[in-house]
């Protein structure tokens, strides 16, 4: 994990540094056409905790695999939403601000496993773009600097980030046998799923593509092909 994290940083910021050498055509982008409802772009129709409710499910013993998964997406979920609301805070595309409030709800269900395990949260003190894990907070600049460059690598940077998250929740789901952890995971990477989808067409009516780099390209294929999905998965 740890790897793969220094890796796509160091590709980010390649990518930066060449965005940022022709950037001076952003100006003449083309802004990103309005979708159908545009302010409703990435929202959930569900709240995860009700999807998560974990009272009803048991305290199990949990594993030093789980434990290390629970604190990396307690502030894995934080990254997106904090990237999101920079993103929004220069573009205002809907799709930005939407979808951080989904991530802090992400965040929330995640924090809510920490407290019903009495672990320590690693964000209990957390200021936008500052993490614990350095890993993370190297992937945050990157990040945002190749956010910054312009609105359709903004975009990009969302399905980064979505694609990411899915591949990481489908790696920890095979390390967790915990009843409630798989069931916030899997509602999680649901919402990935439909993120993932609003940013890639977002991408494509502005002109623009992703090339998946975390999933594979059949799963990813698959994902943009198909509606959002509703409802909670309960099991």
């Amino acid at each position: 994990m740890k790897i793969l994290l220094k890796n796509l940083v160091i590709l980010l910021s390649l990518t930066t540094a060449v965005l940022l050498a022709g950037s001076c055509t952003s100006d003449e982008e083309t802004a990103v056409p309005e979708t159908t409802a545009p302010e409703k772009a990435g929202l959930e129709t569900e709240d995860l905790t009700l999807c998560c409710n974990l009272d009803s499910l048991p305290v199990e013993p949990l594993s030093q695999a789980e434990t290390d998964a629970l604190l990396l997406m307690r502030e894995e979920e934080l990254l997106a939403g904090d990237v999101y609301t920079a993103m929004n805070a220069v573009y205002h595309v809907p799709v930005f601000n939407n979808i951080s409030k989904s991530e802090q709800q992400h965040t929330n269900a995640i924090l809510n496993l920490l407290t019903k395990y009495n672990l320590e949260d690693p964000a209990l003190n957390h200021q936008p773009g500052i993490f614990v894990n350095q890993d993370l907070q190297g992937l945050y600049t990157a990040l945002v600097a190749q956010g910054m460059t312009s609105r359709i690598e903004a975009l990009k940077v969302g399905a980064t980030i979505e694609d990411l998250d899915i591949k990481d929740l489908m790696d920890l789901m095979e390390t967790a046998d915990n009843q409630d952890i798989r069931l916030v995971f899997a509602n999680l990477t649901k919402g990935s799923r439909n993120h993932l989808r609003s940013f890639s067409r977002l991408l494509i009516l502005s002109g623009g593509t992703y090339v998946p780099q975390f999933i594979s390209p059949e799963l990813y294929a698959w994902i943009i092909s198909t509606p959002h999905e509703r409802g909670c998965i309960n099991g």
